[in-house]
């Protein structure tokens, strides 16, 4: 079967020069709208056996000599498709800067320090409900140089599979609260404020651990008209 078209009303453009780094990457000429072929439409497969037992603790899978520090916090939701019903068994990726709001990257030369005991990167598999959920460190926020004084909010990112390639989503999910949210360009590159809205994770008390963890809870919808969106991409969803 089809997945349904995209509505792009809806999508950041392509071409937005507000997101400076974006600009040289971005397409100048209409795409192709192609028909999906069966292997875009009923693959990847993952099973549990390709995960490790810490892939989704990343307060715990790259710690060396003690915990990471900063806020300790669980991220949870389900991954539904474009009729609200769950994506069992797909594999949903997350890489993120520590509390300091730096990435374990040798190109991220921002003064804040390393944490040695953090990596900032995980995995989960959906459920047979399409739930998931890890536990992680709350990423700080971080200057770049889109203009003079620009700063990103507190984000995460995320990449899921979905249940065929003609689903994969690549995205970014900020915190509720947030007041860099609101003046970030790469968020404003989407033209609808509910679709924003969607990227925002609501804390969730009722999933977090008393005197240990906050909860958030981010559900993540891939395509139709409530679909999670992409930042600056034209591709894919």
């Amino acid at each position: 079967m089809e997945f349904y078209q995209r509505d792009r009303t809806l999508q950041p453009a392509g071409y937005t020069p507000i997101y400076k780094t974006s600009v040289a990457r971005s397409p100048r000429q209409s795409l192709l709208s192609l028909q999906g072929s069966l292997s875009e439409i009923t693959g990847p497969v993952f099973g549990q056996n390709e995960l490790g037992p810490l892939d989704n603790d990343l307060v715990r899978n790259y710690a060396k000599d003690g915990d990471p520090i900063g806020e300790r916090i669980i991220v949870h939701g389900r991954v539904l498709d474009e009729n609200n019903r769950p994506v069992p068994n797909t594999l949903v990726e997350f890489w993120q800067a520590n509390a300091g709001g730096r990435y374990r990257h040798k190109k991220d030369t921002y003064l804040a320090p390393i944490d040695p005991n953090f990596g900032g990167c995980g995995r989960a598999l959906t459920d047979e409900n399409g739930y998931y959920f890890f536990r992680t460190i709350k990423p700080g926020p971080y200057p770049w140089r889109n203009y003079v004084n620009s700063w990103r909010p507190a984000h995460i990112h995320f990449s899921v599979f979905g249940s065929g390639f003609a689903q994969r989503l690549i995205t970014q999910m900020y915190f509720e609260g947030d007041p860099l949210i609101k003046e970030c360009p790469i968020v404003h590159v989407i033209p609808d404020e509910d679709a924003i809205n969607r990227l925002i994770a609501p804390i969730d008390l009722k999933g977090s651990v008393p005197l240990d963890t906050i909860a958030y809870k981010f559900d993540i919808v891939l395509r139709g008209r409530r679909s999670t969106l992409f930042e600056n991409r034209l591709e894919g969803n």
